[in-house]
């Protein structure tokens, strides 16, 4: 094994799972993706008893959990413009020009939830998913649906529909 000197390393930390609603949030990053018409973007909660949520976790855990993908090809363009709207409505003044780094540093009301995935290792895990982007002030108001736990889907029975067939009588 590598000599590492476990002393000067950090234990993981116990995190509380961040509760399914709606939060204030600050864009902390935004990376585009031209040849699959996407934005990553990543974001942390600014008030409140979560404040700075993302950059705890990530400090202990050494990974962003804090983001979420946005399409801005023509199907998904009435799905972007909600979100742009949302930016809008919660930074005046502010214009998008098409440069994704306008974004940095925006406040944006999010619905955040839970959901079920499959891991690398095989098993289901939980992870964070953004609902919907809503103003703040909308968030403050109270106006949004909280997220429901999406659990993983039951993939079915893969043997369903197969009829073991005698073996006694095979022609070899």
């Amino acid at each position: 094994m590598k000599n590492i000197d476990w002393n000067n390393v950090k234990e993981a930390e116990e995190f509380e799972r961040l509760p399914a609603g709606g939060y204030i949030c600050v864009i902390t990053g935004v990376e585009d993706f031209p040849d699959k018409e996407y934005l990553k973007v990543e974001f942390d909660i600014l008030e409140g008893d979560y404040q700075s949520y993302f950059t705890r976790l990530a400090a202990s855990l050494n990974f962003w959990a804090g983001n979420f993908i946005r399409s801005y090809k023509p199907k998904a363009q009435p799905f972007f413009k909600g979100f742009l709207t949302a930016v809008k409505e919660s930074n005046p003044g502010f214009v998008f020009n098409n440069d994704e780094n306008n974004l940095l540093s925006k406040t944006v009301g999010l619905t955040i939830g839970d959901e079920e995935y499959i891991g690398q290792d095989g098993k289901t895990k939980k992870r964070y998913y953004v609902e919907a982007t809503r103003s703040v002030d909308a968030i403050r108001k109270g106006e949004f649906k909280v997220p429901d736990f999406k659990p993983l889907k039951d993939p079915g029975n893969p043997m369903a529909g197969f009829n073991p067939l005698p073996d006694d009588e095979l022609p070899f």
